[in-house]
């Protein structure tokens, strides 16, 4: 059987202390970067693999982080991901990700297990109905908790997300301008702190402009392209008549957009439809989706760094910390045509 290969055994190789080989497999800036490259390239010839689970013992720290969203499969939540992973790398932490679905269960297991494994901290954008005890239970067993997207009553945590009641304002006053003042409202949930803010954003703007608010015009529930499309059947035979819509996301207004091409009308044309997010696939739909860009990699880089800061000893201000979002007009939007 082969011996294991022993940071002694790079030292003895290199004539370098134990100590610097070790700072330099954990990329500390106290050893220079040309002696790292070279430190690493030893142990790769040599087979050294760097013992994780070792290495938290001796330094409590495990260079686990954990991430829970409600689905990876929503492309908003790829955006976000994607960024968390971007600045994880710098910081050579690792995460473990997980999926709760809005299951509070799933996700109070996840906590569990995380910390089981000595995770250091958690970036979460919490279940619907999630208790404060369960991210107590994380912050007071030394693994802090991040926020995005969500907010929650009862924690008292950073929070990143958009600034969700002033983004669908946008959406709902460039529809106003265009004449539109039968507009319906399609997807979200009064359950999350996003679908409250985005409808009170909608009613906001509507009330400004001295459009009475018609709760009739409200279809709550979807938030993928299959609601979105199944709700065009419901959205058409609204006895208002809406000459436009906006919606809780792309997702549900790509949806939207195909029922009601579906349906032998032109969205962009005889009804007008925004979106939210800003995904890729906005700008090149059929038509290319008018929308409001959310900020999805920004929240998930401060999401991140704020988690890396605190493990670091510094304080990141509790509360929610709001990206602005920003309109995109595309073809998916035009001026009424009819008399409402």
């Amino acid at each position: 059987m082969a011996q294991k290969i022993k940071l002694s055994t790079i030292a003895e190789t290199l004539g370098l202390s134990t100590a610097t080989i070790s700072l330099a497999l954990r990329d500390s800036p106290l050893v220079a970067v040309d002696t790292r490259e070279k430190i690493k390239e030893q142990a790769r010839l040599l087979g050294y693999i760097y013992n994780r689970r070792a290495a938290s013992l001796r330094t409590s720290r495990s260079g686990i982080i954990g991430v829970v969203v409600h689905d990876i499969m929503n492309p908003f939540y790829g955006e976000i991901l994607k960024a968390i992973e971007g600045e994880l790398d710098r910081s050579r932490q690792t995460f473990i990700l997980s999926n709760h679905y809005d299951s509070v269960e799933k996700q109070r297991m996840f906590i569990e297990t995380l910390l089981q494994l000595g995770g250091d901290g958690v970036i979460m954008s919490p279940a619907i109905g999630t208790p404060p005890e369960d991210v107590a239970l994380a912050e007071n067993n030394g693994m802090p908790a991040i926020f995005i997207a969500r907010s929650m009553d009862g924690v008292d945590v950073p929070i990143y997300r958009g600034d969700d009641s002033y983004g669908i304002s946008l959406a709902t006053n460039h529809l106003i301008g265009l004449g539109h003042r039968t507009i319906a409202m399609i997807g979200g949930t009064d359950q999350t702190s996003t679908g409250r803010d985005r409808y009170q954003g909608y009613v906001n703007a509507l009330r400004k402009a001295g459009i009475e608010v018609d709760p009739g015009l409200r279809i709550p529930g979807p938030r993928t392209k299959q609601g979105g499309f199944e709700a065009a059947v419901h959205f058409l035979s609204l006895p208002q008549k809406p000459t436009a819509a906006v919606c809780w996301n792309d997702l549900v207004a790509i949806g939207l957009m195909n029922g009601i091409a579906r349906a032998g009308l032109i969205p962009g044309q005889d009804i007008s439809v925004t979106g939210y997010d800003d995904l890729e696939e906005a700008s090149i739909a059929t038509p290319s989706l008018t929308t409001v860009w959310n900020g999805q990699a920004e929240v998930g880089r401060l999401a991140a760094r704020a988690l890396l800061d605190k493990l670091a000893g510094s304080h990141e201000p509790d509360g929610i910390h709001l990206i602005k979002p920003e309109m995109r007009i595309r073809q998916s939007t035009s001026p009424n045509r009819r008399q409402v």
